[in-house]
């Protein structure tokens, strides 16, 4: 089982990192590393969704090379010190093979160097392939059956990462009721700050969204301290809201489904009462690169 080194030397980490489960890989040596702290309290967060990287380096779609564009991005979200990244899913090309997990680990090198990276799993990933292409994931996996579920751990913000893979390489996504159940005991318990939930697919009510998006958000109807949901899948960079709970959805760092919609990374910055989201596009439609918009909690 290859191992992806977390490098990071001689940074600050007076936060705590609790991993719940293991939908999410922290890259590290040593299973008791976590996230370092950004100044002041404040915590940044990479956030990359849909890599879609193809174990042959050169398969893609539109135009676009996904192997390319995470080589391109890695060395500028490394450069950019997170204190931690997130990949909400669809790490993989199509069918998630052993050979696409192989490349995706050797793209993400850099990066793990400065920060711990978390995976999510979308539906063109292989839950079996993928988590015996990581080394074990650190921390602690609660008994979700089929179910993997990463908690990440920070004084000013909990991010909450599930897994919503059903099918590999079918579109539709489910969290379940096992995961759901989960979270209605989890919750309750963990008032003490912002929650943030992280899931590749997206919300709405087609064939393709999250099929339980609606027991989803009527459980979450019930916690004031969840503040957001951010979600990849449809290569769209957009912010909304459902009910009072901010909705983030991210660009694809693999490529586009149309013109209008850029090809990158969002640079999130949390803190007390809010976050702070900057596009960092390198293809398709740059109009909005570099631009900043910040979302304060309810």
């Amino acid at each position: 089982m290859p191992i992806l080194l977390d490098h990071r030397v001689d940074r600050r980490s007076f936060l705590k990192t609790a991993m719940l489960g293991s939908a999410a890989v922290v890259f590290s040596g040593c299973r008791s590393t976590a996230p370092s702290a950004s100044a002041g309290g404040e915590f940044r967060l990479a956030l990359l969704a849909d890599t879609h990287i193809p174990g042959d380096r050169i398969n893609g779609n539109r135009g676009f090379n996904p192997w390319e564009n995470l080589r391109t991005i890695a060395p500028s979200v490394a450069a950019a010190r997170p204190d931690a990244v997130l990949l909400c899913g669809d790490a993989a090309r199509l069918e998630g093979k052993p050979e696409d997990y192989r490349e995706l680990q050797a793209l993400l090198e850099p990066v793990a160097q400065v920060a711990p990276v978390f995976i999510g799993l979308g539906n063109h990933d292989d839950r079996k392939n993928f988590l015996e292409g990581f080394s074990k994931p650190a921390g602690i996996r609660p008994p979700i059956d089929g179910k993997h579920v990463t908690v990440i751990e920070h004084e000013t913000v909990r991010v909450v990462l599930l897994d919503s893979l059903l099918y590999t390489n079918k579109v539709a996504g489910l969290l379940g009721r096992s995961q759901r159940e989960w979270l209605a005991g989890y919750l309750p318990v963990v008032r003490d700050r912002p929650i943030v939930l992280a899931v590749h697919h997206t919300l709405g009510d087609n064939d393709g969204d999250l099929l339980d998006a609606d027991r989803l958000f009527a459980l979450l109807r019930l916690h004031r301290h969840v503040q957001a949901v951010i979600y990849g899948h449809s290569h769209v960079w957009q912010l909304g809201k459902r009910d009072r709970i901010h909705l983030i959805n991210l660009p694809a760092v693999g490529y586009n489904f149309r013109d209008q919609d850029p090809v990158g990374w969002v640079d999130a910055r949390f803190h007390h009462d809010g976050v702070t989201l900057t596009l960092q596009a390198i293809a398709g439609n740059r109009d909005q690169d570099g631009r900043a918009t910040t979302i304060r909690w309810g």
